[in-house]
């Protein structure tokens, strides 16, 4: 099939489909009759794989060392098990971060609305920024 055709199947762009093309995830042959890339049903299965891990937060490095193992004929379960304790770490630390963000926004909203507003000088752009920060 061709790019366009494997796109629409799997509800992507075409610039989805070359991208993972150009990195070698996918390697689809040539047509001999008009040298354009003809994709097979195990590159439509390959790729949908990968668009079911970036779902999961598996970044494109931990697919492709999934692959690897895969295209050795290799159980890649252990690494996935790895790799997704990792990515939940990595996204348990984000979101506590995140949360941090969120109360001192909520802070400053309510810090904010009780105080004037001032022109800038020449040693303050926003007092409510400035002052808040401090």
């Amino acid at each position: 099939m061709k790019v366009i055709e494997m796109a629409r199947r799997l509800g992507v762009t075409a610039d989805t489909v070359r991208f993972y093309t150009r990195i070698k995830i996918l390697k689809p042959g040539k047509n001999k009759a008009n040298g354009y890339r003809e994709y097979s049903e195990k590159d439509y299965n390959r790729l949908r794989f990968v668009l079911s891990a970036r779902q999961l937060g598996f970044s494109v490095e931990d697919i492709q060392e999934i692959l690897n193992h895969a295209d050795k004929k290799k159980s890649p379960c252990p690494t996935v098990r790895r790799l997704i304790d990792q990515r939940l770490n990595e996204t348990e630390q984000r979101f506590a971060e995140t949360l941090q963000l969120r109360e001192r926004m909520q802070q400053a909203v309510v810090e904010w609305s009780q105080k004037p507003d001032k022109v800038p000088t020449g040693h303050m752009i926003c007092h409510l920024i400035e002052e808040f920060a401090q």
